[in-house]
């Protein structure tokens, strides 16, 4: 075991390291990184905080050792192009590990690269408190117990942001708090539909459809043809309609100026953040993931896309028998259908663009979704989430601080 020295004679500092990726991770890393640093101001506490991210931690003051944010993947084959680049970044944190003291380790998501990054430290540094916010939807997606117990074993504090995810994570034996889901921090109120409007110079009477498809690469090649598809469908239903895409990588903005140009769709992309342009909307078409909580929190009705590979849904379905009642957040934190979902087969074009056309016509299927989503906001705490979060850890970064260094535990089989 690698000796690690202990922090003894620096009571008022502490160093936080972050380990995330993908572009939500860093969204909310970046979060984080801002309510530890109020937290620490607040305490008197001189705060450094080092981490594996993206732009958004890199300007909340995070200190990046490698930008994880294009190397992410949903699925088993859609990982594969991202191994060494992930092998290559975990090295790079081992390296920063044993050079660097570190009082709290926080694992954000992210959970395969997060999960090995644990497990090395569980071994070689077990005196330094782990901590995982956001912890993995296991209690979803979960193939097995052995990865739920790993987590647990690798985490000292876990930090659940759904209701259900807590009282999973309990289950198994985690410590476990909820405070709250933290995005309801950024909207405790829906933002104006008109000044949103005003900003991307559109009309009040226009009707505007907001697609959101991609976020990985694997998306533009899954996600965003369908979307197009079913987005020309109902533009051949509703000629007067505007489409806005947001650009949420910029690596990505060729391939989907592309797309869009092929399926001769009437739309408009949009550089700069995707807020105004969920806001300005009066439908959203969007892939699964963290975007659909921030679209509920606008209170615009959405549909919730997503394909995998072929192969990767028909191993998960047929030989390792996954059966998820939902897969968007809005659903899971109420359990029940509060936005339609359309996944992998379900997910054709002329599916989505029905029930896009319902949700443009429809005022009383329009009201059902937002009474969902009225609902789900009841469930998602009060705001101040990422404030109350980033006091818990560092109130338990600083009582772990001086703690005595316990010896190697035995590996989990």
């Amino acid at each position: 075991m690698t000796t690690h020295p202990m922090l003894t004679d620096r009571s008022h500092d502490l160093h936080i390291f972050i380990s995330t990726g993908e572009v939500s991770g860093d969204l909310q890393g970046g979060y984080l990184a801002q309510a530890l640093h109020r937290q620490a101001q607040a305490k008197n506490i001189a705060l450094t905080l080092s981490g594996l991210g993206g732009e958004r931690m890199a300007a909340a003051g995070t200190h990046l050792i490698g930008n994880t944010t294009p190397i992410g993947a949903v699925g088993i084959f859609e990982a594969l192009p991202f191994l060494i680049p992930s092998w290559q970044m975990r090295r790079q944190a081992q390296a920063f590990f044993r050079q660097t003291p570190i009082d709290l380790t926080i694992f954000l998501d992210y959970m395969g690269p997060n999960l090995a990054l644990g497990k090395f430290l569980y071994r070689q540094f077990p005196q330094v408190p782990r901590a995982y916010y956001i912890a993995p939807q296991q209690w979803v997606w979960a193939f097995s117990e052995k990865d739920t117990q790993w987590l647990t074993r690798i985490t000292d504090q876990m930090i659940a942001v759904f209701p259900g995810e807590a009282a999973y994570y309990r289950g198994f034996g985690a410590d476990v708090q909820y405070f709250g889901h933290p995005l309801i921090d950024q909207f405790p109120e829906p933002p104006s539909r008109t000044e949103a409007r005003q900003q991307l110079g559109l009309d009040d009477t226009d009707t505007v459809i907001t697609l959101l498809p991609a976020s990985r690469q694997q998306e533009v090649a899954r996600v965003l043809p369908v979307v197009l598809e079913a987005a020309v469908k109902v533009q051949a239903a509703w000629p007067q309609a505007q489409f806005l895409v947001p650009i949420s990588m910029a690596q990505l903005r060729p391939a989907i100026a592309a797309a869009v140009a092929q399926a001769q769709l009437n739309a408009t992309l949009i550089d700069g953040g995707s807020a105004a342009a969920i806001a300005a909307a009066d439908l959203v078409i969007n892939k699964s993931g963290t975007v659909n909580l921030e679209v509920a929190l606008m209170n615009v009705p959405q549909i919730v896309v997503y394909r995998l590979n072929p192969v990767t849904a028909r191993l998960g379905y047929y030989l390792l028998k996954v059966d998820i009642p939902f897969i968007s957040p809005v659903n899971l934190f109420v359990n029940k259908s509060v936005v339609p979902e359309f996944i992998q087969w379900e997910a054709t074009p002329a599916a989505i663009a029905q029930a896009s056309l319902k949700l443009l016509q429809d005022q009383a299927a329009r009201a059902e979704v937002q009474a969902g989503y009225a609902e789900m906001r009841a469930h998602m705490g009060e705001p101040g989430v990422c404030d109350r979060v980033a006091a818990h850890l560092i109130d338990f970064a600083i009582a772990r601080q001086q703690s005595t260094p316990q010896s190697t535990p035995p590996l989990l089989s």
